[in-house]
């Protein structure tokens, strides 16, 4: 991975004004972050925490408070710098009466793409999104999912160096997911750079290079996914059959807890030396063992235990 850095963000906040009482919301308090080139950045946090607020400074949609932003060294908002991007809102906005083949060829026409080049290149990337099928159709008649294909479409369309997505995901089945997972993944080893916003955790942990988690507005978790992870086995799941009630009893008294019962047993064990005990007791009384899988801290974990 690449040490140059495409976006830098420099205590960045926004506050906003409520109407009529007047009051002062701060939505982004003053959050620094960097991106480089050729990576995936997750940017996570629960609702309300400012991943949208911060993502409309990014793209100059709404000004900043305080603090600044730049894209490939060029201050936002930037038209030479936007010119480099590849932006996928939350709820895309795609012109009802246009066809995704229209809508696209608009999207290209915007960033400076034309003729010959704009319509491979739109077919393209409807190809790439899974809605080359549905190219001309009226836009109206789409699902939310086709919708938010459409609008990835167009953020491709000009072969942008940044793509800047706000919850990609949204609105999409678990094959879609996998697709669009597949897309990032693509665009990342061309050697574009990936910025994206999800709650989607399980995605996260899958794609991201680094992440950075927001709560009410502020930096809680910044780093390295491999170094954020805790890679030690401190918990191992017991899946057992034949499980007699003294054995049951046995295990109780060690200190495991029954996780499930049925015809398969499901324990969990604290520690390498107490799995080692438990599998010796459980095959000494007969029992079978039908599986052991290692618990280890997942992205999931740490969100919950910082973010919220």
């Amino acid at each position: 991975m690449s040490t140059d850095v495409i976006l830098r963000v420099d205590g960045l906040g926004k506050t906003f004004r409520k109407p009529f009482s007047g009051r002062k919301v701060e939505a982004v308090k003053g959050i620094s972050l960097e991106v480089s080139r050729s990576e995936i950045f997750g940017f996570l946090g629960p609702n309300g925490a400012g991943k949208t607020t911060t993502i409309k400074m990014l793209t100059g949609l709404i000004a900043p408070t305080k603090g600044s932003a730049t894209l490939f060294g060029m201050p936002v908002p930037s038209p030479d710098a936007m010119g480099k991007v590849g932006f996928l809102p939350e709820n895309p906005y795609v012109y009802p009466y246009l066809t995704p083949r229209e809508f696209v060829e608009l999207c290209g026409q915007l960033n400076g793409v034309t003729g010959a080049k704009l319509k491979a290149r739109v077919n393209i990337c409807l190809e790439r999104v899974g809605v080359m099928y549905a190219a001309d159709r009226g836009v109206r008649t789409l699902s939310k999912g086709m919708l938010q294909r459409v609008g990835f479409a167009a953020a491709l369309v000009h072969e942008p160096e940044l793509l800047i997505l706000d919850e990609p995901m949204s609105g999409l089945d678990p094959v879609g997911r996998k697709e669009i997972r597949d897309l990032i993944v693509e665009e990342r080893d061309a050697g574009r750079t990936v910025f994206f916003s999800s709650h989607i955790l399980s995605d996260v942990e899958l794609l991201c290079d680094r992440v950075t988690i927001l709560r009410k507005g502020e930096v809680v978790v910044a780093g390295a996914l491999r170094d954020l992870l805790k890679t030690d086995v401190r918990r191992s799941e017991i899946v057992l059959t034949g499980v007699t009630p003294e054995l049951e009893a046995t295990l109780r008294g060690l200190g495991v807890t029954l996780t499930n019962r049925g015809v398969q047993q499901h324990f969990e064990v604290e520690g390498e030396a107490s799995l080692r005990d438990v599998l010796q007791r459980a095959l000494a009384a007969g029992a079978n063992v039908e599986g052991v899988t290692p618990k280890r801290e997942t992205l999931e974990a740490v969100f919950v235990r910082q973010a919220l």
